[in-house]
């Protein structure tokens, strides 16, 4: 079904209440006055109710029209996301980025970045998988994602470095080794530790210590925050993750003999490598710092 009402028509009807008169929209236009006059009258002719008050030399709009500037204002701020996707579209900007981030990533700094990004992009759509271990790792390999944020790099791709972060073992207050005068792996191994279940579809990682004995296995890093807060083990935490709990005393940093803190290197990924699409690589810039 073709609308009986152009959008050149919507367009000049808009113009004339944004300029308050027939002349000045001409002007705005490019067009002369008859012209715009011609086009709104037939214009009014297909609605079913009229949208100016003509009286006087002042476009004054109807209850009607008032409604109408509202709908046509709408429609061609639609109409000229419409032209910008295309011309993205034609230049080989991706209109969605999808990016694989690994939980031991701090989202605070993704989102920081995406948001000066979507300030100049607005109408890129971001997809973002929240994964774990060889989730990120699938979701590289497969390419279901654009970029991947991970701390495992598989061979063939290259990578840059994004963060490093420490992961430190972590308890309760109230927990045992809390109290602890000596801490060593031996004494560890006799605690239950909280794991972050592998997102993968084979799980073939694990996101634990493998000695310890007892172990409880969570979906997702904030449930094992939860977890050691509860008193219900020890973990190993990215220390960016729990920094109010650290600074409230929720938690407490452990002293193990060796190997209380980890230095996690990230790294950032394109699935595509070389051909990555130009919206894909502008995403990469503003996470890399190059763009502010």
């Amino acid at each position: 079904m073709i609308p009986k009402i152009t959008l050149e028509q919507w367009a000049t009807f808009k113009a004339v209440v944004d300029e308050g008169s027939f002349a000045k929209a001409a002007e705005q236009l490019n067009k002369s006055q008859s012209t715009v006059s011609y086009s709104l009258s037939k214009m009014e002719q297909r609605l079913p109710s009229p949208i100016f008050n003509h009286s006087g030399r002042k476009a004054e709009l109807t209850e009607f029209g008032e409604s109408m500037y509202r709908h046509a204002s709408t429609l061609l701020a639609q109409a000229l996301q419409l032209d910008q996707a295309a011309q993205y579209l034609a230049s080989g900007w991706q209109d969605e980025v999808t990016i694989a981030v690994d939980a031991l990533a701090s989202m605070e700094d993704v989102f920081k970045a995406l948001q000066l990004f979507s300030t100049k992009h607005p109408d890129t759509r971001i997809r973002i998988l929240e994964t774990t271990l060889s989730g990120t790792i699938e979701a590289l390999i497969q390419r279901d994602a654009d970029i991947v944020i991970t701390p495992h790099v598989p061979p063939g791709f290259f990578s840059e470095n994004y963060r490093t972060i420490t992961r430190t073992l972590v308890v309760a207050p109230s927990h045992p080794l809390a109290k602890a005068s000596y801490l060593n792996e031996d004494l560890l191994k006799t605690h239950r530790q909280i794991v972050v279940r592998d997102s993968g579809a084979k799980r073939n990682q694990d996101a634990g210590w493998l000695d310890a004995k007892q172990r409880w296995t969570v979906s997702h890093l904030s449930s094992s925050v939860l977890a050691v807060k509860s008193g219900l083990g020890f973990g190993f935490i990215p220390k960016d993750k729990i920094r109010t709990e650290l600074e409230n005393g929720e938690l407490v940093e452990l002293d193990l003999e060796y190997g209380s803190k980890k230095d996690v290197p990230i790294y950032l990924v394109a699935s595509a490598q070389s051909h990555a699409g130009i919206a894909t690589k502008t995403v990469l810039e503003y996470l890399q710092g190059k763009r502010t």
